[in-house]
């Protein structure tokens, strides 16, 4: 298999990434700006730098037919980017929140976009054309607490959160003048503003990192702190759902999840890859990792001299230096985004992932979820700087019984 794609862009951590719809853009939420990068060859050079906040920028998104750019940040504002032949310029976007924005997505139509919050509350966002510029209406009830993640489904009406109260829900966001009257569907079938079309809570009450509709939108899957992922099938509204299963593992836990057609998820996160859960409403199932282990490169270790062997048992009281991962990231994957579909099904997707590498930047520092991995290796008293990577990871054309990568 080929190797996958890997983009060393700077030593800060990357907050959120998205490309273009033609692969040419790349977006980066970098500390107070949005910088932009274009593709040049094989690598992606910095092009333009987005100033407009004040705080950390948490979350950005780009419009895949628009190429509108909207980036949320902790100073509670959010900013719509048009593309001008002068360059982007910056729209208002009155969020009324008193709290950090934290995630922020386009809705399928681009016509709205949300923004979660610190707030408790979701802002759905849309353009009011007298004033030139972006309004809010504020989705609140039951939300308890910060608003961590935020899916759209197909129909660009209902809205899917994640929060740290340990729940998943479904609203409703229907503006009347902006969003056409949808189709019925299991989630429900009239849809004012707020209304609650479901409320989940995994089985150890864990903070939920990630939701996602399925494709067809009769699906949500969730991701929680407790390492497990939930997928709930909806029945008919006001009805008990059809099935909600949830899928305990035994690996650490999980940060992003997309799908990939109706019948599988995948899932990365503090483990520093991509596994896959395939399934439907009669069960799911771990099914493995996406990485190929052992690839060229990762093993073979030059053969130690005996002086080099014993310089580093006097140095380090071992022969041999393990912080060295078996996978591509080298920590936490805080993010994978469908980077190519076809019919439903992933072709191809990008991840991010934080890494903290030695000053010399020769060797890389594992995970620092693993708190006993982290605390020998702090003994050890190295300088860190803080260093993030962007990985593409292409898929072969989706096949029923397998996903591959090319590595």
């Amino acid at each position: 298999m080929a190797a996958p794609e890997v983009h060393h862009l700077f030593h800060n951590p990357i907050a959120d990434h998205s490309f273009s719809a033609d692969h040419k853009t790349l977006a980066i939420a970098r500390d107070t700006t949005v910088e932009l990068y274009g593709r040049a060859g094989n690598a992606f050079k910095l092009q333009d730098e987005l100033k407009g906040h004040d705080k950390t920028v948490t979350s950005i998104d780009i419009a895949p037919n628009s190429g509108r750019i909207v980036s949320c940040s902790q100073d509670r504002n959010a900013l719509v980017w048009e593309p001008t032949p002068q360059g982007y310029k910056p729209t208002l976007v009155l969020l009324r929140i008193n709290r950090a924005a934290t995630f922020v997505r386009w809705s399928p139509s681009e016509t709205k976009f949300a923004v979660g919050s610190g707030d408790r509350l979701i802002a759905v966002c849309y353009f009011e054309e007298e004033n030139d510029w972006w309004v809010s209406k504020h989705l609140k009830k039951p939300i308890r607490s910060t608003v961590t993640t935020l899916a759209w489904h197909p129909n660009s009406v209902l809205l899917a959160a994640g929060s740290t109260d340990a729940h998943a829900r479904v609203f409703s966001s229907f503006i009347k003048g902006v969003d056409a009257r949808p189709e019925p569907t299991a989630w429900g079938e009239r849809l004012p503003f707020n209304t609650v079309c479901g409320e989940y809570m995994n089985n150890s009450a864990g903070w939920v990192h990630s939701v996602a509709f399925s494709p067809s939108g009769d699906a949500l899957a969730f991701a929680a702190h407790d390492s497990s992922i939930t997928v709930v099938y909806p029945s008919a509204p006001e009805q008990p759902p059809k099935a909600v299963i949830s899928i305990s593992t035994q690996l650490l836990p999980f940060m992003s999840l997309i799908w990939n057609g109706e019948a599988e998820i995948i899932a990365a996160g503090y483990d520093c890859e991509a596994f896959r859960f395939r399934g439907g409403v009669e069960g799911w199932e771990l099914s493995g990792a996406v990485e190929t282990k052992g690839r060229p490169g990762l093993g073979g270790q030059r053969e130690e001299s005996a002086l080099n062997m014993f310089k580093q048992m006097d140095l380090k009281g071992k022969v041999k230096d393990d912080t060295q991962l078996k996978t591509v990231h080298q920590n936490t994957v805080t993010m994978i985004r469908p980077y190519e579909t076809s019919s439903g099904a992933v072709t191809k997707f990008s991840c991010k992932s934080m890494a903290i590498f030695v000053s010399d930047t020769s060797s890389v520092l594992t995970r620092y979820s693993d708190r006993r991995r982290w605390a020998h290796r702090h003994l050890e008293r190295v300088d860190v700087a803080r260093s993030c990577s962007l990985e593409l990871r292409f898929l072969l054309d989706p096949i029923p019984e397998s996903l591959c990568l090319l590595w």
